[in-house]
């Protein structure tokens, strides 16, 4: 059993739907399972539960044993004070907030249905080697499975393509800045990509062009935007580029306030926030016309010398500010150029020569055709 499991179950309400009970007997009618949050905190925030006709507001925490509670140190943590029910897979003990209150919990195990059991062993066996229908594609006729593939690939490219004409339009028909903005973000990833596509759009893309010239600029605007100057720190290299941001920032006007921090929790190193905005401003600082670039390039062999970029030195023995490291060179990987090529070149490649009225199709079928073929 896995908590991922218990999360599903949770999210989607696969229980018996019968009256169910706190471990104190009190009943319970879930109005709003609440958000699934993959960061750090509890597990479902905002929910709504109603227990013994008592509405709660508040979040929810999801344990395999009750007494992981305390393994993980949550009564110790201010972001656990507002948990208004502990669901757990296993009771094995009582929990109590910071202030000693004890906080409801609901038992799964005896109220999730026996098939959403017996389908989970089954998908999750060890006899399992890739999909549960792998068994059944040698059934499919070639032909078929082949255009059903092209067509689910066009369907997503243009799906993506309505959300990036929807940013063009935002970037006033701008397309180097909005491959910027698109391209910030998949360099945070999914736990960055939203602080990072806000660093992209606090400053005008005319700034970034201005700034091309000097690594240091780069990094100093990338950072500052990102909120990552803000602390005092001791380190040189650190004191030189907030300084460096502050003169930037006064030459050019910018201004507001970083509401999205990135973040660090759940992250390999390689994908610290730091490590990725200096390979950032590194391709930038290298290619002066990444667009035309992107654009005119098709092959896999070629895109991959495009984006071969490292981070600047400094980061030789860093992942963040003023914590050094065994010396390594911070190079982005063909692994990650391959997701930088599926989630945003072929995309706007197809946007853009939508735009000037081309057909691309096969093109970026070999393409990606490529990049399935190393992945």
């Amino acid at each position: 059993m896995k908590e991922d499991f218990l999360h599903y179950v949770w999210k989607f309400q696969k229980l018996i739907q019968t009256k169910i009970f706190t471990t104190q007997k009190q009943p319970i009618e879930i109005v709003n399972v609440g958000q699934h949050n993959t960061n750090s905190g509890p597990d479902f925030l905002c929910a709504q539960i109603r227990i013994a006709n008592q509405l709660w507001a508040g979040h929810v925490e999801i344990h395999l044993r009750s007494s992981d509670w305390y393994i993980h140190h949550h009564e110790q943590d201010p972001a656990y004070d507002s948990v208004i029910l502990h669901v757990v897979w296993e009771h094995t003990s009582e929990v109590f907030r910071k202030d000693n209150a004890k906080i409801p919990t609901l038992v799964l195990s005896d109220i999730v249905h026996p098939k959403t059991i017996s389908s989970y062993k089954t998908l999750f066996s060890k006899n399992a080697q890739w999909i549960p229908c792998e068994k059944h594609f040698p059934k499919v006729n070639p032909f078929e499975m082949n255009h059903w593939l092209e067509r689910l690939f066009f369907e997503r490219l243009e799906q993506k393509s309505e959300d990036i004409m929807t940013k063009l339009n935002y970037a006033t028909n701008h397309w180097e800045a909005l491959l910027f903005k698109l391209l910030a973000k998949n360099f945070g990833l999914k736990v960055n990509g939203e602080a990072f596509y806000y660093m992209a759009s606090r400053v005008d893309y005319s700034v970034i062009k201005k700034c091309t010239n000097r690594l240091e600029d780069l990094e100093s605007l990338f950072y500052g935007c990102a909120g990552l100057l803000n602390q005092p720190e001791d380190d040189l290299y650190y004191v030189a580029l907030s300084r460096r941001f502050d003169f930037l920032r006064k030459k050019f006007g910018i201004t507001g306030v970083c509401d999205i921090t990135p973040k660090y929790f759940r992250l390999r190193p390689a994908n610290f926030p730091t490590i990725r905005l200096a390979q950032l401003a590194k391709l930038y600082f290298t290619e002066k016309t990444l667009f035309s670039k992107v654009i005119a390039l098709t092959s896999l062999k070629e895109f991959y010398e495009l984006f071969d970029v490292v981070a600047s030195d400094y980061w030789d023995t860093h992942y963040n500010f003023g914590l050094a490291s065994v010396k390594r060179k911070k190079r982005l990987t063909k692994k990650f150029i391959n997701l930088v090529l599926i989630n945003t070149i072929i995309p706007i490649k197809f946007c853009y020569a939508k735009h000037l009225g081309k057909d691309v199709s096969e093109a970026l079928i070999k393409l990606t055709a490529a990049i399935e073929a190393v992945i």
